[in-house]
């Protein structure tokens, strides 16, 4: 039973690659498996509404329960994404819950308006000029473009090395960084099998000095390429080919985006900005890491901006424009960045994606909070190796 529900499970997750290519985010299973569903009859969406409900009955089967929870918390994410591919109407908050498990609701807008006092207080601005102050803060954290790839270079290799002093890794592990431009995104990782990832960086933007070792760390080391090694190692390895596969529009994705965000800070600790500026300037590059801290520590106030952009979007019916209008007064970001951000908000594939961000970084920092510090990197080191949901985490704060 075990062996017929997982390798189901595998097909049909494939099978939503064939009608929206990047839905499968990841695959390292067996070859032949993948060429199968990928030479067959295109896939019929109510077919795999029907196929989702089924393998749900099949459950637990001879699965433990907590790798069978992992199982029907991806199928019950896979049948919504088959029921709009079929046509049906959901709404957009039933889609997210149905996605990730999390319920969403916008936030009160004093959170922001107590974030923005924080932060002017921070860059010893007026709240009222707050959005001049910042944008000019912003220019002079600009990383020179021809300075980019170095700087990506210095931090994987310093990140690379903490990590692998607490969560080791495969020696033939690797990752190659790429800047690639015209996409969503700011950063992506491609997972390829075998310890080794692509990470490509949109060029199209600019980055800077106080979201850099972020970027790195939550695409690198220790966020998805070191789950990605260390599940392929610990649980694929072990038989758990369920973790083979990785799925767009799932409680698989809000888990891995939560660890990500808290990546820099397990690897590093609070004072990641101090740490980062010894680096920087090795480069020859000025940075207040005290100051990027405290700036962070506002912004943070900051964090359910862009899932309200998309609930008046997708749930309010707000037009575009409007919804930009939102972004600039509440994000303090410029237009140009805005309409960038509407791109990731309106796309088929990731418009309810942003939650994974928001309500996976909430969610992961109370449960990584409910520990003492000297065992918070301990927890951190079980979202890297165990199946865990969404669901297995509220439990455990609900004891």
């Amino acid at each position: 039973m075990e062996t017929t529900v997982v390798e189901e499970y595998l097909r049909l997750g494939l099978a939503f690659d064939r009608l929206e290519p990047g839905f499968v985010d990841a695959y390292t299973g067996d070859p032949r498996l993948r060429a199968d569903v990928e030479s067959g009859p295109r896939p019929d969406p109510v077919e795999l509404v029907r196929r989702a409900r089924h393998l749900r009955t099949q459950l637990p089967g001879e699965l433990p329960s907590a790798r069978a929870a992992f199982v029907d918390s991806q199928l019950a994410a896979l049948e919504c994404s088959a029921r709009k591919m079929a046509g049906d109407q959901i709404n957009f908050v039933d889609e997210v819950r149905a996605y990730f498990d999390v319920d969403i609701e916008l936030a009160d807008p004093q959170v922001y308006r107590d974030a923005q006092t924080e932060l002017a207080d921070v860059l010893d601005a007026p709240v009222v000029a707050i959005a001049d102050a910042y944008a000019d803060h912003r220019r002079r954290d600009e990383i020179p473009a021809d300075r980019v790839e170095e700087c990506v270079r210095a931090f994987a290799s310093a990140l690379r090395d903490r990590v692998r002093s607490t969560f080791p890794l495969p020696d033939n592990e690797t990752v190659d960084f790429e800047v690639v431009s015209d996409q969503p995104w700011s950063g992506f990782n491609y997972y390829l099998g075998n310890y080794s990832s692509r990470v490509a960086i949109n060029g199209d933007l600019t980055q800077y000095m106080s979201s850099l070792p972020h970027l790195i760390a939550h695409e690198a080391y220790p966020g998805h390429h070191t789950e990605h090694c260390r599940k392929e190692q610990f649980l694929v390895g072990a038989g758990q080919q369920e973790q083979s596969i990785f799925l767009v529009n799932t409680p698989q994705c809000l888990m891995a985006e939560g660890l990500a965000d808290h990546a820099l800070v397990a690897a590093v600790g609070p004072h990641w900005g101090v740490w980062a500026q010894e680096i920087y300037a090795d480069l020859g590059l000025r940075f207040d890491g005290e100051r990027a801290q405290r700036v962070g520590r506002a912004t943070a106030g900051l964090l359910s901006v862009r899932q309200d952009a998309a609930l008046l979007l997708h749930d309010r019916q707000a037009d575009e424009g409007t919804v930009a209008q939102f972004l600039q007064t509440w994000l303090l970001t410029p237009p140009a960045r805005s309409r960038h951000m509407l791109r990731f908000l309106t796309s088929p594939l990731w418009r309810a994606y942003i939650s994974t961000y928001v309500e996976g970084y909430r969610l992961l920092n109370t449960w990584l909070d409910a520990v003492t510090a000297s065992q918070r990197l301990v927890r951190f080191g079980r979202l890297l190796d165990e199946p865990l949901t969404p669901a297995a985490l509220r439990a455990e704060l609900a004891e």
